[in-house]
């Protein structure tokens, strides 16, 4: 049996989830952490939102592995609507905004923001501050400007999240069974 997921208050302020957005067995949600509707933190998430809050949107996935969590002098992390964050990114005190893509293993540090329409590529650090625009693709370490996306890669990033949707879905239908 799988163990179930950890959903912890700090400084006596409990997650909020919405009713229909999945959490895994073995994520760890703490403190100040909003979760939007359909969204879905899957195995080996943690969401710490100790020292300043956690918003996810509505649709999102971040996959198995990734580490959220957020500056105490600056600013919480905020990731907007069908946003997907690939298995075992880092996400510390930055912005991805309505229907970006980060990769597996990515890292995203202070201060970073991603627009709608953007993407960060597996592996790839993006430094402090930086700005990836819409209709990009950064990648390395560090994350600089690769080229612009095609049609058919910004499709893709709405596709993943409603993928992501329909499989948390499924997981919520045979926990209830």
């Amino acid at each position: 049996m799988d163990a179930p997921s950890v959903i912890l208050p700090y400084d006596g302020v409990l997650p909020r989830v919405a009713e229909d957005a999945y959490v895994a067995p073995t994520a760890v949600i703490i403190g100040d952490v909003v979760i939007g509707a359909h969204s879905s933190l899957w195995f080996g998430v943690t969401a710490r939102a100790d020292v300043n809050e956690i918003r996810i949107g509505a649709g999102s996935n971040i996959q198995d592995g990734t580490v959220i969590h957020v500056a105490s002098r600056g600013q919480g992390t905020y990731v907007g609507d069908e946003v997907t964050v690939g298995h075992a990114a880092v996400l510390h005190a930055c912005t991805l905004e309505d229907r970006s893509f980060v990769g597996i293993k990515a890292c995203l540090m202070d201060g970073a923001r991603v627009e709608s329409g953007a993407m960060v590529a597996a592996g790839a650090l993006v430094t402090a501050g930086k700005l990836v625009r819409s209709g990009e693709l950064w990648a390395g370490v560090p994350a600089r400007r690769m080229r612009e996306l095609t049609a058919e890669e910004i499709e893709a990033i709405a596709d993943s999240a409603g993928r992501y949707v329909q499989l948390a879905k499924s997981y919520l239908t045979a926990a209830g069974s």
